[in-house]
């Protein structure tokens, strides 16, 4: 599990290595994140935008923009969470994530939440840092 908390929204994200969904023949792995964004402040907050930086084994690098997530774009309440599941295919074995929310607070005021990076490695895989 991974975890950041930014102006008192806390991100947290569990990803997990899906073989049923994975063509290692085929160069293609794929994992699962959950993420829970909770808001720990007093005031409400919508996630009207996200944006995922995915690095593969080799270097490579994919810029996800686009609204909301998963077709939301949802109202988080002081003390309440917000959950989901998405999921990303890789062409290496490895690599990791990371990103921002683009939430809006009350008033139209607009910040960025981060993201946690992670890693999304095979269970079997002995890691290594770079």
């Amino acid at each position: 599990m991974y975890e950041a908390v930014t102006r008192d929204i806390r991100v947290t994200v569990t990803p997990e290595y899906q073989a049923d969904k994975s063509e290692p023949s085929e160069n293609r792995w794929f994992w699962a994140y959950t993420v829970e964004i909770a808001n720990l402040g007093a005031e409400p907050v919508r996630l009207r935008a996200r944006h995922w930086r995915i690095v593969d084994a080799n270097g490579r690098i994919q810029e996800v923009n686009g609204p909301g997530v998963v077709g939301e774009q949802p109202l988080i309440g002081p003390g309440e969470r917000f959950e989901y599941t998405s999921g990303c295919p890789l062409t290496t074995t490895s690599g990791f994530m990371t990103g921002h929310y683009r939430m809006e607070a009350g008033a139209g005021v607009y910040f960025d939440v981060e993201i946690p990076a992670f890693s999304l490695d095979l269970p079997q895989a002995t890691r290594v840092l770079n």
